[in-house]
């Protein structure tokens, strides 16, 4: 008999304890560990956010004035050039992972935590012999002053086949080549979604049908989308409105009554490892060239990369790509009750580039406008 399924069977984020991107060091003392971590935070934080995890071996002297030791369960404290939280109950991977949401990469003092990936140090002052259980995933060995072969007892652990890159503790620059390279190779996979619309009382029809290329905007769009995206579908209400004669790859809402924001969501339950670049039907103007703009510009630090709106005021959420982090954002949106991509946008950190042709984003709601969208897009020469 078949065990019975209580719950739901979703896909799942793959996140570690702390973030998708995460290396606990390891192997060496805490010292050299914050020196290793605070090096590679200055040579890479230009281009990436990145956290660092540690534990504190003693209290200090303002920790003794702290609200917590008065009673408070949570202080926060605008320190002007960064803000302070202090928390009095611990942590586990849940908040972990939404607490980390915004950064690239979490660096973790493996002598006190876990990671899913793991910098190896051979330092003979902190040997690993008897912390192997913790080297589930080497990525990188590095090795100390005066160290210049791999311990047996490593060796003997290492996975057949494994072949982790070796360098020297002191190479600063190597190791933080090491990361980069790591985080460009990681950077999520980007997935099209056109939004179909479905019936529209402004327009009295199907937008997602409207023939401004002889075939459906539906079509249309998929096919912009195909030449920059790994996977592509079409996002619909509900089952009822899918066209399956189009026999295009559909997402059906699974939050449903929330419009265009139900559609990315539903899209990121499907799938969220993945970014999604989402276009609307209702943008018959809009160009291959300034879709292949969007994506060049790509921001995976960011929440999420846009355009200005054709009136240079507001985000514009109706041509945007959704990266793996505004998941968990936007649900939280939704929590408060917010069910706007637009407010998401503009109360986050994104990327905002201005196209190229800001003619390209004019959205058609009315008959009228479609009939002129339709008179300008077929101008003989």
């Amino acid at each position: 008999m078949d065990k019975h399924q209580k719950h739901a069977k979703l896909t799942r984020p793959e996140l570690g304890e702390f973030h998708r991107n995460e290396f606990a060091i390891l192997g060496t003392t805490c010292s050299n560990i914050r020196a290793l971590a605070n090096k590679l935070i200055q040579e890479l934080y230009a281009k990436y956010k990145i956290a660092y995890v540690d534990a504190d071996h003693k209290a200090s002297q303002s920790d003794e004035d702290s609200a917590l030791n008065y009673g408070a369960s949570l202080e926060f404290t605008d320190k002007i050039t960064y803000r302070s939280l202090h928390y009095k109950t611990s942590f586990n991977a849940f908040q972990n992972r939404n607490l980390f949401n915004d950064q690239d990469l979490v660096l973790v003092n493996g002598n006190h935590f876990r990671a899913d990936s793991q910098i190896v140090v051979i330092d003979p002052v902190k040997p690993l012999d008897q912390k192997l259980e913790k080297l589930t995933n080497i990525q990188l060995i590095l090795l100390a002053d005066g160290v210049e072969t791999l311990p047996s007892y490593l060796l003997q652990h290492l996975p057949a086949g494994a072949a982790a890159p070796i360098l020297k503790l002191n190479d600063t620059l190597a190791i933080a080549g090491f990361i980069d390279k790591y985080l460009t190779q990681h950077i999520p996979d980007l997935n099209g979604l056109v939004l179909a619309g479905g019936q529209s009382q402004r327009m009295q029809t199907d937008k997602g049908s409207l023939e401004y290329f002889g075939k459906s905007q539906r079509l249309h769009v998929h096919e912009l989308l195909s030449a920059h995206c790994n996977e592509n579908y079409v996002s619909y209400a509900n089952a009822k409105a899918v066209y399956e004669q189009e026999q295009l790859p559909v997402i059906v809402d699974a939050f449903t009554g929330l419009g265009p924001f139900g559609g990315i969501l539903s899209a990121f339950q499907a799938d969220p490892n993945a970014a999604w670049l989402t276009v609307a039907c209702d943008l018959p103007y809009l160009s291959a060239k300034t879709l292949a703009y969007l994506v060049e510009h790509r921001n995976p630090s960011k929440m999420a990369t846009c355009f200005i709106d054709s009136d240079n005021k507001f985000p514009e959420p109706l041509i945007t790509i959704w990266e793996p982090r505004a998941y968990p954002l936007m649900l939280q949106f939704l929590s408060q009750g917010y069910s706007c991509p637009r407010k998401v946008l503009i109360n986050s950190d994104v990327e905002i580039l201005h196209a190229p042709a800001v003619e390209d984003l004019q959205n058609i709601n009315y008959p009228e406008e479609r009939e002129a969208a339709m008179a300008n897009l077929h101008k003989t020469s």
